[in-house]
């Protein structure tokens, strides 16, 4: 019998991506990091892996579990393969770009491995794109960084775009000040499950409406001011009306203040990126906090988008024009081609045939449609 490994098979979460999805693929990454250099952002380039302590020490709470561990027979120590760019970034901001002047815009582009996947028929292995501003945390912060998203997606062919803002730390915030409860984990339980039956039995009938307003942000945030919540829920509400008028144009915007799984890593806000005829999440980002050596920290914002989904749904893909170059034709036609914008191939014998090699024109002197 033979051995499935050597017929090719792959771990399960992983895959060969051929042609011509493997073009649209590179195509997007190029497209999303183009437009978001554009306004500003820096591109680096952290490596695939770190000494685990190092990783785990910056990643959002549970991200060690994602972690593929390796032995690295150097330094005898133990390294992880990435699971999630950010926390790189934020390493870099706060060590070797430490002394640069802040707002300090970085960008970036890479493969990120988990040991599970983070959705529902996702892989495993993804390539991740995202931008992180590094030094403020501010509403005129998070516009940019959900602007530049959006205009990146747009960009790459996304239409019908959609962001779901969610505020993580809201019913911590609301608990101290206005809103006390006496089992403040049984009520985040009942707003996670969005129960409303657990929410009243767990003594946070005040909260209430954060679950029954959640919705297009239109009739979302009147109703949820029309709630009384406090000082601190109005101000995050100013906010996600401002992230709203900004996104206006680019994008529909809901709100679900409570929301808050994949969110533990964010501080105020979140957000989660959406786009017509893909099913699945393309991306999320949001506010959080960059640890330096020594315990300083300095708030940030960012986004993460995954090409996944843009590739299964058609984007990234376009036409080309490739021509068969019979037996024998002077190298110079080829060049001469390739600088016009055309894919060549060259026969290497004479019984090559253009059919077989996939092309949609033949040199006969000039360009002849097949």
């Amino acid at each position: 019998m033979t051995d499935p490994i050597s017929r090719g098979l792959l771990p399960e979460g992983f895959r060969d991506r051929l042609a011509p999805r493997a073009a649209a693929a590179d195509r997007l990454v190029r497209t999303l990091c183009d437009r978001i250099t554009a306004h500003g952002y820096d591109l680096v380039q952290p490596p695939l892996a770190e000494f685990e302590d190092s990783l785990i020490g910056r990643l959002s709470d549970g991200g060690a579990q994602d972690l593929l561990r390796v032995i690295d027979p150097v330094s005898q120590r133990t390294l992880a393969i990435r699971s999630d760019i950010t926390p790189q970034a934020g390493r870099i901001a706060a060590t070797r770009l430490a002394h640069r002047p802040r707002p300090l815009r970085l960008s970036y582009a890479g493969p990120v491995l988990s040991v599970r996947p983070p959705q529902v028929g996702a892989e495993r292995e993804r390539m991740q794109i995202g931008a992180e501003l590094i030094g403020h945390d501010s509403v005129a912060a998070a516009g940019e960084i959900l602007t530049v998203a959006l205009e990146a997606l747009t960009a790459a062919g996304c239409a019908d775009l959609s962001v779901d803002l969610t505020l993580p730390s809201l019913v911590e915030e609301l608990a101290e000040a206005d809103w006390p409860v006496d089992n403040l984990d049984a009520v985040r339980a009942a707003l996670d499950g969005k129960d409303h039956a657990s929410l009243i039995a767990a003594g946070g009938a005040a909260y209430a409406p954060l679950i029954e307003a959640a919705g297009p942000a239109a009739s979302a945030i009147p109703a949820l001011r029309a709630a009384g919540m406090g000082a601190a829920f109005d101000r995050r509400l100013d906010a996600a009306e401002a992230l709203t008028a900004r996104a206006s144009g680019l994008a529909r915007v809901t709100v679900d203040p409570t929301e808050r799984r994949g969110f533990e890593f964010q501080t105020w806000l979140g957000f989660s990126l959406f786009a017509g005829g893909i099913a699945s999440e393309i991306g999320r980002g949001g506010t959080y906090i960059v640890r330096h050596p020594g315990g300083a920290e300095e708030p940030a914002i960012g986004f993460s988008l995954y090409i996944d989904g843009l590739v299964q749904a058609g984007l990234g893909r376009r036409k080309t024009r490739r021509i068969f170059l019979p037996h024998g034709t002077d190298a110079g036609v080829g060049t001469a081609l390739r600088a016009d914008g055309w894919v060549t191939v060259a026969a290497l014998s004479g019984s090559d045939d253009a059919e077989a090699n996939a092309c949609t024109h033949i040199w006969t002197g000039e360009p002849a449609a097949l």
